[in-house]
C-alpha cells in the first residue's frame, strides 16, 4: 500500500467515483509534470450534495463540508491521472474556489478552507498551495461550490 494510500485509510477517506463532465470539457490534463484538474462541484453519488447561496440558503459549515466533497472529488481525479499512485504527486501547486455567495457575504476564503485543509491533511507539507476564493452569484446545478486545482508530479 503507498504512503498516500495509508494516510488516507488513517484519515478515514474513501475517495468517491470520478465524476463525469457536465458540459463539453475533460476532467483534467496532464501537461509534462503538471496535472490540471477542471472545477468540481460537491458531488456525491451523482447529485449535489450541497445547494444553494451560501450567506442564504447556505451558512458557513455547511459550504465549508461541500469544499470538502469538492477536494475529494479533485482527488479521485487527480489519482485517475496518476494511474492510480498518489504517492506521485509531488505538491498541491494552486486551488481556485468559487462560492455562490449572498450580497454581503465575504468568508469566500473561510468556505474554500475545507478545500485547502483536506490537501494539507492528505500530502501534509506537499499539501501547502496558492490559492483564490471569490464569490460569484451562481454555479453550475445550483452548487453552493466549485474547486479547481493544479498538481505536480514527480
Amino acid at each position: 500500500m503507498s504512503a498516500i494510500a495509508k494516510k488516507l485509510s488513517q484519515l478515514n477517506i474513501e475517495l468517491p467515483t470520478p465524476s463525469t463532465p457536465v458540459a463539453s470539457y475533460v476532467p483534467y490534463v496532464v501537461v509534462d509534470k503538471m496535472v490540471f484538474i477542471s472545477g468540481q462541484l460537491p458531488l456525491e453519488n451523482g447529485k449535489v450534495a450541497v445547494e444553494g447561496t451560501v450567506g442564504k440558503d447556505v451558512d458557513l459549515e455547511a459550504a465549508q463540508k461541500a469544499a470538502r466533497i469538492c477536494g475529494l472529488n479533485l482527488l479521485s481525479h487527480l489519482k485517475n491521472a496518476c494511474g492510480g499512485d498518489l504517492d506521485k504527486v509531488k505538491a498541491c501547486v494552486k486551488l481556485g474556489g468559487f462560492v455562490a455567495s449572498a450580497p454581503g457575504f465575504y468568508d469566500q476564503p473561510k468556505v474554500v478552507n475545507g478545500a485547502s485543509e483536506l490537501m494539507q491533511e492528505v500530502f501534509g507539507e506537499a499539501g501547502c498551495h496558492s490559492r483564490f476564493a471569490v464569490g460569484v452569484s451562481a454555479l453550475p446545478r445550483n452548487a453552493a461550490v466549485e474547486v479547481d486545482a493544479v498538481f505536480a508530479l514527480k
